[in-house]
């Protein structure tokens, strides 16, 4: 289960950022998770949760997940399409010489603090 590593990851960066900024409390984080990053979402939900009551900022934060899609580019026929709905190969000319371009990463969007 890497979703805890990766919230104790999030939650140390924006538990130091309060510090630094003299921050009294964070009220709402948004997070942009990729959607083959391999993060369980109510495996996320559920540790971001567990991990929130043990900070010292972070004890009421709201927690906005958004699942950005997973595209890939074609370097063949030069286009993009959804990793998950049709895989490693391009359904406009059937390549295999793709990459992900996004949706396999974890991002902090935004903060709100009071």
């Amino acid at each position: 289960m890497h979703e805890l590593g990766i919230v104790m990851h999030v939650v140390k960066q924006i538990e130091e950022l309060a510090k630094e900024k003299n921050v009294q409390e964070v009220k709402e984080l948004t997070l942009e998770i990729g959607e083959v990053s391999g993060v369980v979402k109510d495996y996320f939900v559920d540790a971001f949760n567990w991990a929130i009551k043990r900070t010292e900022h972070m004890q009421h934060c709201k927690l906005n997940y958004v699942t950005i899609q997973a595209i890939t580019y074609c370097e063949d026929c030069k286009q993009t399409y959804p990793t998950v709905q049709f895989g490693k190969e391009c359904p406009h000319c059937h390549s295999n010489k793709t990459y992900l371009v996004t949706g396999r990463d974890v991002f902090i969007k935004d903060v709100k603090v009071e």
